[in-house]
């Protein structure tokens, strides 16, 4: 007896809840995903990637919208295909998407995500971020190395007039520049092969920019592990 009066009072409490539910304006909380392209198994949306992944993705953005969502892998990945979408990822709601997915080249490279361009989106990354404007753009510090600059320059365009007339990869020569200016701000010795007058530093300037070639690299290339 004892028993089945305990079934009667559970099953006249189902039965009240269930009512209750019915009358009650209960609003579901399930999120709302953008709209892709159903993902295969382990490879997800990576199928849909070609060798220029822009102009994938700019196909599939035609096809779902604006705003879509794919997966590499298992990972769920929001692309943002307009300006209207792209104002919202970066300036609306800039706070919540600053900081960038944690991969292997950010963790190997920047001892563990310590840089500005790989630390998450907190007190330390605000705090690196306040040293650009302050100590390194500002309108005081740029006049200061304009002279850098200017030397730089002129050393360029000087390269490109004794090569006249022969095939120039400029890409290189704008690399050089670009080398040359950054390594005499940033650490005071020009770091570029054949021009240092520095024969006594620690790390050649060919060694330098083997360096900065395998970190461009690094960050760059497909991780699978990613």
């Amino acid at each position: 007896m004892e028993s089945s009066s305990w079934a009667l009072i559970v099953v006249g409490s189902l039965a009240a809840l269930a009512s209750l539910s019915k009358l009650l304006p209960f609003k579901s909380h399930q999120l709302k995903f953008p709209p892709g392209p159903k993902p295969w198994p382990i490879i997800g949306n990576l199928n849909l990637i070609g060798s220029h992944p822009p102009q994938s993705l700019h196909k599939l953005a035609q096809k779902y919208g604006p705003i879509m969502q794919l997966k590499f892998g298992s990972f769920p990945v929001v692309v943002a295909s307009s300006a209207q979408m792209a104002k919202e990822f970066l300036k609306t709601h800039d706070h919540v998407f600053a900081s960038r997915p944690k991969t292997a080249a950010g963790k190997y490279t920047t001892y563990n995500y310590h840089d500005v361009t790989w630390s998450p989106y907190g007190p330390y990354w605000r705090q690196g971020r306040k040293i650009f404007p302050s100590e390194l753009f500002s309108s005081k510090q740029l006049e200061s190395y304009r002279y850098i600059r200017v030397e730089e320059m002129r050393a360029f365009l000087s390269r490109l007039c004794i090569l006249s007339g022969k095939p120039v990869t400029l890409k290189d020569h704008l690399f050089r520049l670009t080398l040359s200016i950054i390594s005499r701000i940033a650490l005071g010795k020009k770091y570029v092969s054949g021009e240092s007058k520095y024969k006594t530093s620690i790390v050649r300037p060919e060694e330098f920019q083997e360096m900065l070639d395998e970190l461009f690299l690094l960050n760059a290339v497909f991780n699978i592990g990613d």
